[in-house]
């Protein structure tokens, strides 16, 4: 007997106890869900209900599982006590509530809900099905469609909007200023902070992206946006085990808001949390009334990173024929298929929906521009030139700087004319950065921190110095018209840093250019030669129309600077291997 008791009192140590709160109810929604097991489904989310009554997005998923059974009047109780007693933000519930009301025939109760809905949130998520159904509904009730009063969005309103475009669309400068200004002038704002931590976190102010998202923790220790973001943060410096335990926090939470399992899933996907990505995303696809081609895309990219060949295959298939014009789907589905017939493994797939940047960089037309269109827009190149700019060596911030000077815009200007007033960057380099400045057509005149004092320097100084290294820039503008067409773009974009190097190496005893074609000559060579593409003094010097002895005269002076650059030496070891 007690053999029998010790035994019982082993086993039960054993026994694993669920944790019944309101996210394990409604997974088994979901799940009843997917089986259409529609009476059971009710049970669970009502259930989910009862451990949260608080949270408005049990409330909602009980009112969408009975308006899917055709209890369209109880769907609306439901929604009704939302609205009235624990979110009267939560606008869309007037959307589904004007769902309800027209399958009920009530055409004109749901006109009015979507008046409200359109009034109190114009650009909601589901403004444009909205303003369709006002069409649809006036068309029911035989007159004109009605519309929506519209109210002037506050200024605060416009302006973060106008932040979050700059963020989408690269421009991490102007977006942090409108930020910054916003969160001053208003503290409480969470998702103002969020977006300031992004932009931080973009042009590589990682501990100010830390502490303004600890900011945010501070006022609402469960914000998604700012746990997802700290835990790609903390990845991205290195701390582990803080990762680990936010990762431990994440995969517990199970968002009812399609925006909300959006960020998790994406965040997951980042961190390299694979299966969880792929569940998350998953979940997405049952939620998503209408899916975009892009999370065809998320959903196939999770099934690679987690062995599912089969079903990457179908999601990059639907994402192909919903978006035929999108060249993504269908160069996954071509390396797919190679590396089947090749029986080789894949990389792990990115998540985000546009080419691999290798793959962007090869379909670039214009071969003499070291920064192909794609990614002159793309906010993830920029962020990495940024952050490259703000950490890198010198020889790589001199890279850079040339890069940015192609792209040109007025964005790259506030990073040069924030980098000339840093103490923390050579004055070699800033001499680069404003002559870049100058030719980009910015107006002077140009605030420099040199030598330990702030300097101006006037638009006509520059210009002085502009007129005696144009002949500089002749020179690879000439090599640039002879290389094209005979050689790659990585070459053309060493032959553009080699000349750089060489001229800011020889800053103060800058050769004389007699002839261009001489040293233009003489780059091609030393680049080809780098290269392993052997080409003889004599073939070069003739293809210029100049003499062998002046290009091996100009090569010698160019191959000391290559002898001195860690880039060039890393090309030669690899040529000769």
């Amino acid at each position: 007997m007690k053999k029998q008791e010790a035994k019982w009192r082993n086993q039960s140590r054993k026994v694993v106890r669920l944790r019944m709160d309101a996210g394990f109810f409604f997974e088994r929604a979901v799940r009843s869900l997917d089986k259409q097991n529609y009476p059971k489904a009710l049970k669970y989310f009502r259930l989910a209900v009862e451990k949260e009554p608080d949270n408005p997005i049990n409330h909602c998923n009980l009112a969408g599982i009975l308006s899917e059974m055709g209890r369209f009047e109880e769907s609306n109780e439901v929604l009704e006590t939302v609205l009235n007693e624990i979110d009267p933000e939560l606008h869309e519930c007037f959307f589904y509530m004007a769902n309800n009301a027209a399958n009920m025939d009530d055409f004109e109760l749901a006109e009015e809900y979507l008046i409200t809905y359109l009034e109190k949130d114009p650009d909601g998520e589901f403004a444009e099905e909205a303003e369709e159904m006002l069409q649809m509904l006036a068309y029911e009730l035989g007159r004109p469609p009605r519309r929506p009063e519209r109210v002037d969005r506050p200024e605060w309103f416009v302006k973060h909007d106008t932040a979050r475009k700059h963020l989408e669309e690269g421009r991490f400068v102007l977006a942090t200023q409108l930020l910054e200004e916003l969160v001053e002038a208003h503290p409480d704002f969470l998702a103002a902070r969020n977006n300031l931590a992004l932009a931080y976190y973009y042009t590589g102010q990682f501990q100010q992206a830390v502490d303004t998202i600890h900011q945010v923790l501070e006022t609402d220790p469960g914000n998604l946006h700012a746990l997802c973001n700290l835990a790609v943060l903390y990845q991205h410096l290195g701390r582990e085990p803080e990762r680990d335990r936010l990762v431990d926090v994440l995969k517990k939470l199970v968002p009812t808001h399609v925006e909300h399992l959006y960020k998790l899933a994406t965040t997951l996907g980042i961190l390299g949390e694979h299966e969880a990505a792929y569940e998350a995303f998953h979940r997405l696809l049952l939620m998503d009334s209408q899916p975009e081609p892009s999370l065809y895309h998320y959903l196939a990219a999770a099934s690679m990173n987690t062995g599912r060949w089969r079903k990457a295959q179908k999601y990059w298939s639907i994402a192909a024929e919903m978006d035929p014009d999108s060249p993504v789907p269908k160069y996954y589905l071509g390396l797919l298929k190679e590396s089947r017939l090749e029986r080789q493994e894949l990389p792990l797939i990115s998540y985000h929906y546009q080419l691999p940047f290798h793959e962007q960089a090869k379909s670039s037309e214009d071969q003499a521009n070291p920064v192909p269109e794609q990614f002159r827009v793309n906010p993830l190149v920029r962020s990495s030139f940024y952050w490259a700019l703000q950490h890198g060596d010198k020889e790589t911030k001199q890279q850079i700087l040339q890069l940015l000077g192609w792209m040109a815009d007025e964005e790259v200007e506030q990073i040069l004319r924030q980098f000339l007033l840093s103490p923390d960057h050579e004055d070699e380099l800033k001499k680069t950065a404003l002559m870049i400045l100058y030719q980009m057509g910015a107006k002077g005149p140009y605030h420099v921190r040199m030598g330990g004092a702030e300097h101006v320097i006037s638009g006509e100084q520059l210009a002085k110095q502009a007129s005696e290294i144009q002949v500089w820039r002749q020179v690879l503008e000439c090599c640039f018209g002879h290389m094209k067409g005979c050689y790659s773009e990585a070459l053309l974009q060493d032959a553009q840093i080699l000349w750089t190097t060489f001229l800011t190496q020889k800053q103060k005893e800058l050769p004389t250019v007699r002839k261009v074609e001489g040293w233009a000559a003489a780059l091609e060579y030393v680049i080809a030669k780098l290269h392993g593409q052997g080409r003889t003094q004599t073939e070069v010097a003739e293809k210029y129309g100049v003499s062998p002895s002046t290009v091996g005269r100009h090569a010698r002076q160019m191959e000391q600077t290559c002898a001195l650059s860690r880039h060039f030496k890393e090309i030669s070891t690899r040529s000769t291997e």
